[in-house]
């Protein structure tokens, strides 16, 4: 650029800017800016002839007012006159207005569009410059459309001088991001990459950020700007630091090209010539044995310069993840950072890391750091170095490490930042449900996690315990054991009482032989938390109840006064109330053969993707869970859980076959619901039955093949129905033994005179099959 001249100084300028330094007030300074700008409308309004020279000042007095924060409505127009200076200073003051105080949307746009197309075919390298950086600065969709096809034939022209290129690449790329749609690179597609060939480094580096972008939304169309990037890399990597002394910094040469180049070649896969993979592979070897030579300056630029190389080697070897030996080996450069004294370099040596834990090549790299790792997560001062040490410790957890990488992050938590704890009880959560081979070291994990940050669990992590106990038959006792244990402390988290409610009301029968855990000692137990509770635990609780007088008749009595209390079936809340009032009814009217199947044990939940893996995915940090992960996590804990996503509802506690009629309850006048005719389930709809929610809806027509068929996969439902009688049908089976109940149901307001069954024995079944009769009620199975 033109060096300003003694004469081109503004001396009014100056004195203005001096007063308003001066004021002793911000009334003062506001007097001063209007008296200026009243003086400044007058000169524009009255002296027509005003010379380029006072435009200037004027001008840049309003841009001065501008930036002190006050509105300039006026002076835009003479901005717009400047440009058609043929002063480079004028030309510039008149371009600085208008990239800063010209709205996008202006009037004055198609004019600034004149002068800025005048100065590009100009060929006069400044004013071009001048006209590519308003361009860039505006950014408007007008300008693009008038100047994204001038744009790219500058870059390319042969005679276009290094500068202009250099604004012109950028210039491109911001149009670009404003409008990508309008900005079609085509015939100079391969003309713009071979601009890596330039002999300027300055226009490689400007034109590498163009391709970078370009090469993103459009990888096919550059995807020969690789080997020509490997090829310059090598070029940089192989140079002495005296070699390019112009784009040498700290002895490290072109460090800023070198990152941008070894962030480009990130998005394409490794190369396939053989001959430019094994010269890549030849710079990235360099670029590590680089890292472990002594620093040739003790100037913290030298160390940031060459650590922002080795670091953008290390994302492409990992991007790569095809050369085991350069993926161990920046697995241990990174375990040297570790332990650095630089926070920055500790932290990004970490997240790294957490990348290079995915690696199969490299995973085992990753666990021999471990104890450093552990470490980390105890006594760094930083917080975020700590989340990176938690987020690497899950990256690298399997199931030979499970167990101490588990008890460390449990240890951790009882001290860990309040920010960090949720994501770290999710992560707790997932690796003791993933690697558990020993189901009671799960139960004790996650009952040891609900103790130390309860406050953290949410509702997935307890659903999750509940779904794999109900599924897994071996560690039921256990688990009713041990959180019957947990209850006994004095302060007691809600969420283990939710815990220890839905397990005892399902499994307090497996413990109820010792007299230490009988059946009056588990209800008082859990009774006695009750008033420490919220409404939805209290809801839950009573539930319990209602299951603990299906297993141990003899709390019948006790329970019923508890529900039969007036802070029960009188409570101000409407939930706990009606559970108050129909569970004390049920109770009271309802047979053991009723009771026992309404309120008989919750089945298996189906299998289903874990919600707390899909939790912690929608975090999106480095230390969550990716797709892969995910479908990884399903395939080795399907044997573990069968786990469904859905959360063990309360109100199925009580009534665990809520989702298919039950004939009973309709004989009881419990359910008044009418039932909803719809047509009989076919085979080809068979999978949407398998994988519902809801039971089968019960038929109108008359049994047939089809309706039979939803009972391929399903235990219980209503096989027929009719405005006279529903036969509803309840199975369970246990290896080689089978009891099924048909329950037929009078729908009209008479009884049935004379009501038979016929059981019918097909072959040999006669001497296999037992049958008997129940007729109260008119209830037969």
């Amino acid at each position: 650029m033109p060096a300003v001249s003694k004469g081109d100084g503004m001396r009014g300028l100056a004195v203005f800017i001096s007063d308003i330094r001066n004021c002793k007030s911000k009334e003062a300074e506001i007097k001063r800016i209007n008296k200026e700008l009243a003086n400044i409308r007058s000169k524009f309004k009255g002296d027509k002839a005003l010379d380029g020279y006072s435009k200037k000042k004027y001008v840049c007095k309003l841009l001065f007012i501008f930036l002190l924060g006050h509105d300039i409505d006026f002076g835009h127009m003479e901005a717009v006159n400047l440009l058609s200076s043929n002063k480079y200073t004028e030309k510039q003051i008149g371009y600085l207005f208008i990239s800063v105080l010209v709205n996008s949307n202006s009037e004055l746009i198609r004019l600034i569009n004149n002068a800025i197309k005048n100065d590009l075919s100009s060929r006069n390298p400044t004013f071009m410059c001048l006209a590519l950086h308003c361009i860039a600065n505006v950014g408007s969709r007008e300008m693009a459309e008038a100047f994204a096809s001038e744009i790219p034939r500058i870059l390319v022209a042969g005679d276009t001088m290094d500068s202009v290129k250099q604004s012109a690449a950028l210039c491109l790329l911001r149009l670009y991001k404003t409008s990508p749609d309008l900005v079609l690179m085509g015939e100079w597609t391969s003309r713009v990459v071979h601009l890596l060939n330039d002999q300027h480094m300055g226009v490689v580096t400007a034109a590498i950020s163009l391709i970078t972008c370009l090469s993103q939304k459009n990888p096919d169309e550059f995807k020969t700007c690789v080997s020509l990037a490997v090829s310059r890399l090598s070029r940089i990597v192989s140079s002495a630091s005296t070699d390019l002394q112009d784009y040498t910094y700290y002895f490290v040469p072109a460090p800023w090209l070198s990152c941008k180049l070894l962030r480009l070649l990130q998005c394409y896969p490794p190369p396939e010539d053989g001959a430019v993979k094994g010269r890549l592979v030849e710079c990235l070897e360099t670029i590590l044995n680089k890292a472990q030579e002594p620093p040739k300056s003790k100037k913290v630029q030298h160390s940031n310069a060459k650590n922002a190389i080795l670091f953008e080697a290390i994302s492409l070897i990992i991007h790569y993840d095809s050369e085991p030996n350069l993926l161990v080996r920046a697995c241990n450069q990174l375990g040297q950072f570790l332990q650095h004294r630089e926070t920055n370099l500790r932290y990004l040596a970490l997240e790294s890391m957490c990348t290079l834990a995915s690696s199969e090549f490299s995973h085992e790299a990753v666990k021999t750091h471990i104890e450093t790792v552990i470490n980390a997560l105890k006594t760094e001062r930083d917080v975020s170095v700590r989340q990176r040490a938690a987020d690497l410790l899950y990256a690298m957890c399997d199931r030979s490490n499970a167990k101490q990488i588990v008890a460390e992050m449990l240890s951790y938590l009882e001290t860990a930042d309040y920010s960090i704890r949720e994501e770290m009880v999710l992560k707790v959560a997932i690796l003791a449900e993933k690697y558990a081979v020993d189901y009671s070291w799960y139960v004790d994990t996650i009952l040891n996690l609900i103790r130390i940050a309860g406050d953290y669990v949410s509702e997935e992590v307890w659903y999750r315990v509940i779904q794999i106990v109900i599924n897994r038959d071996d560690v039921q006792g256990y688990a009713a054991k041990t959180v019957f244990e947990a209850l006994q402390a004095p302060a007691c988290h809600e969420n283990m009482v939710k815990v220890g409610g839905y397990i005892l009301g399902e499994f307090g029968n497996l413990i109820a032989g010792d007299p230490r855990s009988s059946p009056l000692v588990q209800f008082n137990l859990l009774h006695s938390k009750f008033h420490l509770c919220s409404v939805p635990t209290r809801a839950l609780l009573l539930s319990a109840y209602i299951k603990f007088i299906n297993l141990f008749p003899e709390t019948k009595v006790t329970i019923q006064e508890v529900l039969r209390c007036d802070s029960q079936i009188r409570n101000s809340d409407v939930e706990l109330q009606q559970r108050a009032v129909e569970y004390l009814k049920l109770s009271s009217i309802a047979s053991t053969d009723v009771l026992a199947t309404v309120l008989e044990e919750m089945p298996p939940f189906p299998e289903r993707e874990s919600s707390i893996l899909a939790k912690l995915k929608k975090k999106k940090g480095p230390g969550a869970v990716s797709v892969t992960e995910l479908e990884d996590s399903k395939r080795e804990g399907g044997e573990l859980n069968g786990g469904a996503d859905r959360g063990p509802d309360t109100s199925a506690l009580a009534a665990s076959n809520a989702s298919t009629p039950s004939p009973s309850a309709d004989l009881l006048g419990i359910r008044s619901a009418a039932p909803i005719n719809v047509a009989p389930v076919s085979a080809g709809s068979l999978l949407v039955d398998v994988f519902s929610e809801a039971g089968p809806a019960a038929p109108s027509a008359a049994v047939n093949d089809d309706g039979f068929l939803r009972f391929v996969c399903k235990n219980n439902g209503v096989l027929f129905e009719n405005q006279l009688l529903q036969i509803g049908i309840k199975s369970e089976y246990r290896q080689n033994l089978g009891r099924m109940y048909l329950f037929y149901g009078n729908k009209t307001s008479v009884q049935f005179a004379s009501f038979t069954t016929t059981v019918s024995y097909p072959g040999e079944l006669q001497s296999h099959i037992l049958s008997a009769l129940k007729p109260p009620n008119l209830q037969m199975r």
